[in-house]
């Protein structure tokens, strides 16, 4: 099996290529040999008309024909010359009247022929030599009855067999040229048409080597395709990895509390084995909990769609029993049929940290909203509360620049929640909210669809 794509193309280009110029060379050839034959039979038939013409019946039923001077072709008064000539009785092999070319030894046996019938054959001679043979049915009336003749010309085949060799060299050998050139130009388009896909090859060379992060995008429509979808595999790849190393980050970060309350507890005997229980338990779930996180977005797609406002109005029910002493007003303003490809436990932890920071944090107002826009889908919370001071923002969305970590509740700090955006290739943003406190925004792309 050939596994070149460029050999399989340039082999069937060339297959394609000889089979088609054999076929036209065949019919070429073919048309040439008839056309010529065709010819000569007209040109011969005019040389009997012309022969008969000079030729004249006596009184007496005698074939007259004229001098050697006044013969229409002097090849007929040549011997040997290749043109032939000779007359015959109607149902007789007897000559009536032989050209001078025609010699004794050679003796063709003539046609029996109606009026005005013609008849070709080829035939060979004692020579060795084909001939073509042409007969043409005659008759003339006489006082006494009417006589048959029968008019023959005879020409040899070599010069129409020379004719046709000379045509066929030179149209084999057109065909031979054209299909050499056309093969070399084959080779050369195919090298030139296929250069993308080598240059793909180097790249992902490149790639691997560490040499290049991702394909250039300066490729033919039908293999940027391919390139895009490869970048794309890629990007995932990295931030694949990013989210791993970040969650093992998220991890060490996330054990150091647990870890200290049980060097902690190693003072107090009394509840050292209830404090070991309860730690160990909660870093059990860190850790369950960070590696699900670690590898949520690797098949998005394969997700099945999540419905948006259900999830939310839970969680609001939920925290709003937590904070019941606040009596918070919360507006569930997400668009009812609108729904996204996400992982549900991720999905409750990007809100549910959001809405706990936001019950934590306001006065007396939340709103929540989710809507789609173009090819995006946004989600923002913001509440009532006194706010942040814009140069604090950047500090926490660091990553361990959380103040919340020992909190209880849905969320692990927005620098998590950024993570979790992050690795569905989304973007979280933090504005001066409308309510007069903050107002967290989530844009995600792609991964959404609308119902209705």
């Amino acid at each position: 099996m050939i596994n070149s794509l460029y050999l399989r193309l340039n082999l069937t280009a060339i297959l394609v290529l000889v089979i088609f110029l054999t076929v036209t060379g065949a019919v070429m050839d073919n048309a040439y040999i008839e056309s010529a034959r065709l010819s000569l039979r007209e040109r011969m038939l005019g040389q009997i008309y012309q022969l008969l013409t000079v030729s004249n019946i006596s009184e007496g039923g005698e074939l007259v024909m004229p001098l050697l001077s006044d013969l229409p072709y002097p090849q007929l008064a040549l011997p040997n010359s290749g043109l032939y000539a000779f007359v015959s009785s109607n149902g007789s092999d007897k000559l009536l009247w032989r050209s001078p070319s025609l010699s004794k030894r050679q003796n063709p046996k003539p046609f029996t022929l109606h009026l005005g019938e013609k008849r070709w054959q080829e035939i060979k001679m004692e020579d060795g030599k084909d001939y073509y043979l042409l007969g043409f049915g005659f008759q003339r009336s006489l006082r006494f009855g009417i006589n048959s003749y029968n008019f023959h010309l005879m020409t040899e085949l070599a010069p129409l067999d020379k004719q046709v060799y000379l045509y066929r060299r030179k149209l084999w050998g057109g065909l031979a040229t054209a299909a050499i050139l056309l093969m070399v130009t084959q080779i050369l388009v195919l090298r030139w048409g296929l250069n993308p896909l080598r240059k793909v090859g180097q790249e992902l060379s490149l790639i691997e080597t560490g040499e290049r992060n991702q394909i250039k995008d300066d490729y033919p429509r039908e293999v940027k395709q391919l390139t895009d979808k490869i970048n794309i595999l890629l990007s995932q790849e990295r931030t694949r990895q990013t989210r791993y190393r970040n969650a093992l980050a998220d991890l060490s970060h996330s054990l150091k509390t647990p870890l200290a309350v049980l060097l902690g507890g190693l003072d107090e005997p009394n509840t050292l084995p209830e404090t070991v229980f309860e730690q160990s338990t909660r870093m059990m779930h860190i850790v369950e909990r960070q590696l699900q996180r670690a590898g949520a977005a690797n098949a998005v797609a394969a997700l099945p769609p999540l419905t948006v406002f259900p999830v939310a109005d839970r969680i609001i029910t939920s925290l709003s029993k937590v904070y019941s002493n606040k009596n918070v007003s919360v507006s569930n303003l997400i668009e009812p049929g609108l729904t996204i490809r996400c992982d549900e436990a991720d999905f409750i932890e990007i809100i549910g940290s959001l809405l706990d920071n936001a019950f934590k944090w306001c006065h007396a107002k939340i709103e929540i909203q989710g809507y789609q826009h173009g090819q995006k889908l946004s989600l923002s919370v913001q509440d009532d509360g006194p706010g942040i001071d814009i140069k604090h923002i950047e500090h926490i969305l660091q990553r361990g620049g959380r103040a919340d970590e020992t909190t209880p509740g849905h969320g692990i700090g927005l620098t998590v929640v950024a993570d979790i955006v992050e690795a569905y290739q989304g973007i979280l943003r933090i504005e001066q909210s409308a309510l007069g406190g903050i107002a967290v925004v989530i844009d995600l792309d792609c991964q959404f669809r609308q119902v209705t």
